[in-house]
């Protein structure tokens, strides 16, 4: 069985190790860490003792390898990733900005992170799957490898698995494409939505949340909507209403990946039969934990220090 599946970018990630560095001048690099939001979720979710998977692909070098320790050392399925030769492994450059934005320089498409082939269907029906995971941003690399993600979505879902999905809209990756081409398929499939409030709005076209919110219920078979607001903590919605779930307060290091742990925690949780507002509390545990530590992959995640957490 493999519980949680996912498909989209394997990459490393080379970080400048101080706020207010730019990108384009002489300077310190720190990296490379393993990354990619799908990869931070699925590693996290192996972490916190699930079976996981990803479908992905690097190259044959030495970030490709870089993941692959990686992810086998913490318990990822990586028989779902392809190493291709003469290829390299995705990279991202980042920064932050004393006002907590940040900024990327992306090196993927045309790399193995964006050329993964759909399962074949028996190998997805033999892992019995739970939830398949996705996020947005795996949609914005180039027109074949969302094509492919969206068939890979609808096989999955014909097997049975709860699509869930993290719109992680990339701004500077949207260009001028409607959002609509981008996420409308796997909206259309989904069970549980994980936006930020600009995301929501973006997606339902309205200006305000409760009026984003019942727009979202209304077009889409949506059973769930956990609408992430960060150091705000999270409100779960459902069609019967919505309840408050607070952040923990830590000492923020690196925010790079908290919201993929969130998303990893709460997939979790719900795994574990906890209740939805607790599945969400697990999720800012698990993100708050990530955040204490610089590198998007790098935070002190076992089943015990979440379990430790949550009781404070």
């Amino acid at each position: 069985m493999i519980e949680i599946w996912t498909m989209g970018e394997l990459l490393v990630e080379i970080m400048r190790p101080r706020a207010g560095m730019t990108l384009y001048e002489p300077g310190e690099f720190q990296g490379p860490f393993p990354s990619g939001a799908p990869g931070i979720l699925i590693d996290t979710a192996a972490r916190l003792g699930h079976s996981a998977a990803i479908i992905s692909g690097v190259g044959e070098d030495d970030f490709g390898r870089c993941l692959l320790d990686r992810l086998q050392k913490d318990g990822v399925r990586t028989d779902f990733i392809e190493v291709i030769a003469n290829k390299s492994t995705g990279v991202a450059f980042v920064t932050y900005f004393e006002d907590g934005s940040r900024k990327f320089i992306f090196h993927w498409d045309g790399t193995p992170a964006v050329m993964a082939e759909p399962p074949a269907v028996e190998e997805i029906r033999e892992s019995k799957p739970r939830f398949f995971h996705l996020m947005g941003c795996s949609l914005m690399a180039n027109d074949d490898f969302r094509r492919r993600v969206f068939r890979t979505v609808q096989l999955f879902a014909e097997e049975g698995a709860r699509v869930t999905f993290d719109p992680n809209i990339r701004f500077e990756l949207l260009a001028e494409r409607a959002v609509e081409e981008i996420a409308g398929p796997i909206l259309r499939c989904c069970s549980v939505l994980f936006p930020g409030d600009d995301e929501l709005l973006l997606l339902s076209g309205q200006a305000e949340v409760q009026a984003a919110i019942a727009t979202m219920f209304d077009r889409y078979p949506l059973e769930v909507i956990v609408l992430k607001r960060g150091s705000r903590g999270c409100t779960v919605y459902t069609p019967q209403g919505a309840e408050e779930v607070p952040a923990f307060e830590v000492t923020e290091v690196d925010p790079t990946g908290a919201g993929d742990w969130f998303d990893a925690g709460f997939l979790c949780g719900q795994l574990e039969g906890r209740t939805l507002c607790e599945s969400a509390r697990m999720a800012a545990a698990v993100g708050a934990i990530n955040a204490q530590a610089f590198g998007p992959m790098e935070g002190r995640i076992t089943t015990d220090s979440v379990a430790e957490f949550l009781e404070r």
